[in-house]
């Protein structure tokens, strides 16, 4: 499986709001692409675009909250530590 996420275990992943800002620009640089197609399916496909980018911002400002109320409880902890909020 697929680890995303940095955890002790995993210190190279990324925070949730950093993985959600990455795809927020994949989206805007693909976007860019259709600016000059007035195709129909093209200015449905931007027009999708844009609504999962405002969906995207919503979730990168709900990620980076949580970030915020975790880091508030103290330092991240190492891989043989309880974490700092939910079970182990």
């Amino acid at each position: 499986m697929t680890r995303y996420f940095s955890t002790p275990e995993n210190p190279s992943g990324g925070r949730l709001e950093d993985i959600l800002s990455e795809l927020q620009n994949e989206i805007v640089r693909r976007s860019n692409k259709l600016l000059a197609d007035n195709r129909p399916e093209a200015r449905a496909v931007l027009h999708n675009n844009i609504d999962i980018l405002g969906w995207l911002g919503k979730c990168v400002k709900a990620a980076q909250d949580s970030t915020r109320i975790v880091n508030s409880i103290g330092p991240p902890h190492g891989p043989d530590e309880p974490p700092r909020i939910g079970e182990p």
